[in-house]
């Protein structure tokens, strides 16, 4: 199942902000949630355990389940390339994460409600399935009659954009409009996230 509940409480969990909205609320709580929180040590944390977190961090920076990760997992292991690799590869390419990464939602979570409620298209098709792997060439927008929306019209402003825009992507944030030029490369995905500790907890 993915996770429905506070999402700043997962970051506080991770020990590291996923979203960033987390990074002001988790700068103030730095420590796990709960009434023990504070004195949770996370360096005495065993092997699996760290393995495990590791593991959750990418679920949960990528807000999928864990049958969902399961199936990247195995879609990892049959790519060409190191399989910890693969699997950021797969996740960053998913529709939902280049709708965040492109700057058009302000979080994971709006742009799998976005995508789910119809407000986006692939090559011109509304597309309402956030897992959706995107290929290079395709580009993605914003639907016309959606683009009056308030969230739309701040994305159209670049509220929600990066610094700096992901080398893969080719966005105009003026047109709601983006395309995935290229496929991401490991080293272009900036996530908070050891994918090796990933591939040692699938490898057990």
């Amino acid at each position: 199942m993915r996770y429905t509940g506070p999402k700043v409480r997962l970051s506080r969990r991770a020990g590291v902000p996923l979203t960033r909205k987390a990074v002001r609320y988790f700068e103030e709580r730095p420590y796990p949630p709960g009434e023990h929180g504070r004195k949770t040590n996370r360096r005495q944390t065993g092997d699996y355990g760290l393995r495990l977190m590791e593991k959750q961090k990418l679920r949960w920076y990528y807000d999928v389940s864990e049958r969902q990760m399961r199936r990247y997992w195995d879609m990892a292991l049959r790519g060409t390339g190191r399989s910890g690799a693969e699997l950021v590869v797969l996740l960053e390419s998913r529709l939902a994460s280049l709708v965040l990464r492109a700057g058009l939602a302000p979080s994971i979570y709006a742009a799998r409600q976005y995508i789910s409620h119809g407000h986006i298209t692939v090559d011109g098709r509304k597309v309402d399935i956030p897992s959706y792997l995107v290929k290079p060439g395709q580009v993605i927008a914003v639907r016309q009659r959606s683009r009056a929306m308030q969230p739309f019209v701040a994305a159209a402003e670049g509220v929600y954009a990066d610094d700096r825009i992901a080398a893969y992507l080719d966005v105009s944030h003026a047109d709601l409009r983006f395309t995935l030029v290229g496929r991401p490369l490991r080293e272009q995905i900036a996530i908070p996230v050891d994918e090796q500790l990933v591939v040692e907890f699938y490898s057990r």
